[in-house]
């Protein structure tokens, strides 16, 4: 499976604001979406509960330090791990890499490199990580992609393949507002982008069998004049 780079989430976990800016300025065009967190301990809880596709992890942080958030993270995830540090020893950048980080990149760095190692990581951990995580799950809304089960709780629902494939593109990007383009090119690649209307029949079907009052709903909502978004528990 072709890894989708251009809609992959990033975490940077560093305590460096105006360096996550400005990596944020250049990753976001570059089609990123960006999470930022500047200690260890917020940084560690936001990769276990949004689950992002890469974690850009600085060492030198507050509260806990980026060597002991790859330990934790690595105990019970594979989310890739690309170490950016200021640290130019290289003891530092072997325990990282034996703790299991991805990559390592020293402070200050050329963004286009940044860019490069992301997507060689993206390109060479995209399928297995698929592979090794065959549920998606978004609050109490669960989708088994090997088998194409959908349970809301531990009741399963009934869903046709169409909608169950739109359901989990917006699930594995949950929190995120998805025009209608690009959920079609995310079903179908380019060029759908006529049909897009087919996507308001297909949402307004799911909607039916996953929210409470489908009128009002609150799991799957519409942004008006952009598209859907698959809401999490913390979405406002």
């Amino acid at each position: 499976m072709a890894y989708d780079a251009a809609m992959a989430r990033l975490l940077v976990i560093d305590d460096d604001r105006k360096l996550v800016e400005l990596v944020d300025e250049y990753l976001s065009p570059q089609g990123f979406h960006v999470q930022a967190a500047f200690d260890g301990a917020t940084g560690l809880a936001a990769a276990f509960r949004d689950r992002p596709d890469l974690v850009i992890l600085d060492l030198m942080l507050p509260e806990m330090d980026g060597l002991e958030v790859c330990r934790r993270l690595r105990g019970q995830s594979r989310i890739p791990i690309l170490m950016l540090t200021a640290r130019g020893d290289d003891a530092d950048r072997i325990v990282g890499l034996e703790m299991g980080a991805d990559d390592y990149l020293p402070k200050p760095f050329n963004p286009r490199e940044l860019l490069a190692r992301i997507r060689a990581i993206l390109r060479r951990t995209g399928a297995p990580r698929d592979e090794a995580q065959p549920w998606v799950e978004v609050d109490d809304l669960r989708i088994h992609k090997p088998s194409r089960r959908a349970l809301l709780g531990e009741t399963e629902i009934e869903l046709t393949s169409v909608e169950l494939d739109l359901l989990l593109v917006l699930a594995e990007r949950a929190g995120r507002v998805l025009s209608r383009d690009q959920i079609l090119q995310h079903l179908h690649g380019p060029g759908w982008a006529s049909y897009s209307r087919s996507v308001d029949v297909h949402v307004s079907r799911i909607r039916q069998k996953i929210e409470a009052d489908p009128k009002q709903p609150s799991r799957l909502k519409t942004v008006r004049g952009v598209g859907y978004m698959l809401c999490r528990p913390d979405s406002p």
